[in-house]
C-alpha cells in the first residue's frame, strides 16, 4: 500500500488518454455548434422555438443559470452562442489551457440549458467529467502550448507544485469511478426490465423510428440470433465492466469493446454526441495501450520501409552489373600481396 501510494504521488497517470479526453469533449462542444449553426436563432434565439420569457421562468425555477438568460437581445444571442463556438474550438486545439477549459464549461451549460429538446445524454456525462478534467494535466497531449503554463509554475513554491503528480491522478481515479457507475447503473437497471431478461429489447430499441437507421437496422431486428446476442451481451458488458477494468490485462480489451459498442451506438441509433461522449471518457482507460502504440510505430515504419526499400536496392545492383560491359577474357587473377 505504501509502495502504491508513493507511485501515485510521484508519477503521472493517462496523461495521453486524459488529453485525448479533453480533445474528444472539446470537439463534440463544437460539432454541437456548427451541426445547429443554420438553425441557430430558431432554436437558441431570444424569438426562437422556445420563448425567451418561459426559458428564462424555467432557468428561476430550476434554481440554474445560463448566459443566453441574461438578456433578450439578438446581438448579446449572436456574442454568447459565437464565443461558445470558438472556445469549444479552442479547447479542441489545445489552446486556452484549464481556465479556457472551464469557460467552455459555461457555454456548453448555457447552451444546453437553452434547448433541453435536443439533448441525447451525453450532456450529463459533460457536467460531471469537464470538472474533473480540470485537475489533471490534459493539456500535456495533443495541444499547442503557449508557454503561459510554464511561467506560472516557475512562481509557484516547489511545495505546491509537488501536489501536481497527486491531483492528478485523483482527477484520473474520479473519472475512471464515474465511468464504472455509468456502466454498472446501466446494467443493472438493464437487467431489472422485463424485455432485457427475455432477450427482445434490442428489437424494440432499434424499431424506434428516431433511434434506427434505414436499411441497416432492419437487418437486425429481423435477426432472431442477432436481437438475442445483442440484447444479453449488452447486458452482461455493462454490468461487468467495472471488473474488467480493474484486471490491467483486461483494461484495454474493455476499453475496445466499450468503444465499439459506443460506435454502433451512434451509428445504428444517430445518438452521436452521447456516443462521442462515452468514447472520450473511455479513453482514459487506454493511455497505457496508446502511448505504447505511439512508441512502437516509428519503429514499426522504418521496418517496413527498410522492408520495402531492400528488393528496390537489390533489384538496382542487378540491374547495373547487367548493364556493365561484358568481356570474353577470364577475369584477370588477384595480385597477391608483397611478402616482407
Amino acid at each position: 500500500m505504501i509502495r502504491l501510494l508513493d507511485r501515485m504521488s510521484s508519477h503521472h497517470f493517462g496523461v495521453l488518454g486524459v488529453s485525448g479526453t479533453r480533445l474528444l469533449l472539446g470537439f463534440v462542444g463544437f460539432m454541437y455548434y456548427a451541426s445547429q449553426y443554420g438553425d441557430r436563432k430558431y432554436l437558441f434565439g431570444p424569438g426562437g422555438a422556445l420563448p425567451w420569457a418561459e426559458f428564462t421562468a424555467k432557468v428561476h425555477e430550476n434554481e440554474t443559470f445560463s448566459l443566453y438568460a441574461f438578456s433578450s437581445s439578438s446581438l448579446w444571442f449572436e456574442i454568447v452562442f459565437h464565443a461558445g463556438m470558438l472556445t469549444a474550438l479552442a479547447v479542441t486545439c489545445g489552446v486556452g489551457g484549464r481556465v479556457g477549459l472551464a469557460v467552455h464549461w459555461v457555454f456548453l451549460w448555457s447552451i444546453y440549458q437553452r434547448q433541453p429538446v435536443l439533448l441525447d445524454g451525453g450532456d450529463n456525462l459533460a457536467y460531471i467529467v469537464i470538472p474533473m478534467l480540470l485537475l489533471t494535466r490534459c493539456y500535456d497531449r495533443f495541444s499547442f502550448p503557449s508557454g503561459l503554463s510554464r511561467k506560472i509554475a516557475e512562481r509557484v513554491p516547489a511545495t505546491l507544485r509537488s501536489l501536481s503528480e497527486p491531483i492528478h491522478n485523483l482527477g484520473i481515479l474520479a473519472i475512471a469511478m464515474q465511468m464504472c457507475l455509468v456502466y454498472m447503473v446501466s446494467g443493472l437497471y438493464k437487467v431489472q426490465g422485463k424485455m432485457w431478461q427475455d432477450g427482445t429489447a434490442l428489437f424494440y430499441v432499434l424499431r424506434v423510428s428516431e433511434f434506427s437507421l434505414p436499411g441497416v437496422s432492419d437487418l437486425v431486428y429481423n435477426n432472431d440470433m442477432l436481437v438475442f446476442l445483442g440484447t444479453y451481451s449488452t447486458t452482461i458488458f455493462l454490468a461487468y465492466f467495472p471488473l474488467g477494468i480493474l484486471v490491467p490485462q483486461l483494461r484495454p480489451w474493455a476499453a475496445v469493446i466499450s468503444i465499439s459498442f459506443h460506435v454502433a451506438i451512434g451509428v445504428l441509433m444517430g445518438l452521436t454526441s452521447f456516443a462521442l461522449t462515452m468514447i472520450a471518457c473511455d479513453l482514459i482507460f487506454l493511455s497505457g495501450a496508446l502511448g505504447a502504440a505511439i512508441e512502437r510505430w516509428p519503429a514499426a515504419v522504418h521496418r517496413l520501409r527498410t522492408a520495402r526499400g531492400h528488393p528496390v536496392r537489390q533489384q538496382h545492383r542487378t540491374i547495373e552489373t547487367s548493364a556493365s560491359p561484358v568481356s570474353d577474357s577470364p577475369p584477370e587473377p588477384a595480385m597477391a600481396p608483397p611478402s616482407k
